[in-house]
C-alpha cells in the first residue's frame, strides 16, 4: 500500500514539475505518457526527485507483493 502511495505522489510531483516548466510539457505528460519520459531526460534537474520517489514506490510495491 505504501508503495502505491509513493508511486502516485511521485507521478503527481512529476506532473507538477512539468506544468511548472511549461504548460505544454504539463499537458504532454498528462495526455501522452511517453512525453513524461522525454521530460525526465531533458529536464533531469527538476524531474529526478519525483522519478526516484516513484522508483522507491515501485520497489516497495514489488517486494511487498512477492512476500
Amino acid at each position: 500500500m505504501l508503495g502505491l502511495i509513493l508511486m502516485v505522489i511521485g507521478g503527481l510531483w512529476t506532473l507538477f514539475a512539468a506544468f511548472s516548466t511549461s504548460i505544454w510539457w504539463g499537458l504532454g505528460c498528462l495526455l501522452f505518457s511517453p512525453a513524461a519520459l522525454v521530460f525526465l531526460i531533458l529536464h533531469w534537474d527538476v524531474a529526478k526527485n519525483p522519478f526516484f520517489l516513484q522508483l522507491v514506490g515501485v520497489a516497495l510495491w514489488y517486494f511487498g507483493s512477492t512476500s
